[in-house]
Parts: structure tokens; sequence; C-alpha cells
């Protein structure tokens, strides 16, 4: 994950102020901000602070433990959608052979690779996340991750933004883990 806070962050969506497109990160916390990147891939977010002060984690990977059958299903189907829109479904069957040997751990090691694997897109923007009822939804760990165990690095991908935001540790993932994303 990688924290994103306030209008001051120049790594942040809502360095600019609210707008239409972060409106979501504005508040309330525990909902979804969904958007796009590179015009390509859809990255999950987890709004964090309360009602007017934007905040939000960005979901970076995330390791199967089960269902690794339909997160690749999910994938195949997003990049068929990708491919039908770009005029280009023939790649296809090439896809579906690397997914079948892809290892688990990869399946979701990324942010667009998040959303594709749990088929999050824009209009999951705004979904109440701690609603059990939510198809879309976070729950709470068995068992809280060690102190040992918390890798902190700077954030990956803002390179335009001025210090101190561009180093500050806010990278925070297992470092035991291999669905990892990014450098450790």
């Amino acid at each position: 994950m990688e924290a994103y806070i306030g209008t001051t962050d120049a790594a942040s969506h809502a360095r600019f102020g609210e707008t239409n497109r972060n409106r979501i990160m504005f508040g309330p916390p525990g909902v979804a901000y969904v958007y796009l990147v590179y015009g390509v891939h859809d990255c999950l977010n987890v709004v964090t602070e309360p009602t007017g002060r934007p905040a939000a984690l960005l979901v970076r990977a995330v390791e199967p433990l089960a269902g690794q059958a339909a997160m690749r299903a999910a994938r195949l189907a997003h990049a068929a959608r990708r491919r039908a829109v770009a005029g280009r479904p023939e790649i296809l069957g090439d896809l579906e052979r690397r997914l079948a040997a892809e290892p688990d751990h990869r399946l979701a090691r990324g942010p667009g690779l998040v959303a594709a694997a749990f088929s999050i897109d824009r209009r999951d923007g705004g979904t109440d996340l701690l609603d059990p009822r939510s198809s879309l939804r976070l729950e709470l760990s068995d068992a809280p991750l060690a102190e040992d165990r918390i890798g902190r690095t700077s954030r990956i991908g803002v390179g335009y933004a001025t210090e101190p935001w561009r180093s500050l540790p806010w990278r925070l993932f297992d470092a035991t883990s291999p669905a990892v994303s990014g450098r450790r």
C-alpha cells in the first residue's frame, strides 16, 4: 500500500484541490476511490481520513490465498474487454496460456493487476468497503502483521513530486510476501 494525504502532498491526486476525478478522496473514510491511470489501468484506493481531509491508500498488490481460478478468469475477461476496444482479440489465446502458467503470487502483483484480478473498475468508486454485504469489501485479518515484517520504502512512480514528498517512506508492504510489486 502507498499513502497519499492532503492537498500539500505533491504526489497526491488532491494536490490541486477537489475535482470531479478525486472527489471521493475527500471523504468519507472506508470508501473505494478508483481511478484510471495511463488511460489503461484501474487502480483501487481506500479513503482513510474524515470527510473534508483528502487521503487514500493505493492497493499496490494482493497475495492470493484463495480464488486463484476466479482471479485468472477475471484477468482474462479484463484483457478481452481491453483487446476488443483496441481491435486486437487475436492475442487472447496467448494470454490465456500465459495466465494458466502464471504463479499464483503474481496474479494481483501491481495496482492494475489488483483491479483486473478482482474485476474492479471506476464504477466501483464510492463503494463502502466496510459494508459486510458489499461484493467489494475489506475484511480483518485473523493475525495482524508483525512489525518486523513490515517493509517501508518511498512511493513508486512519483518522481514528478517535489521533496520531501518524493522520498517519504509511505509505501508499506509485507516484506516476506512474494506478491509485493516493485522494489523491496
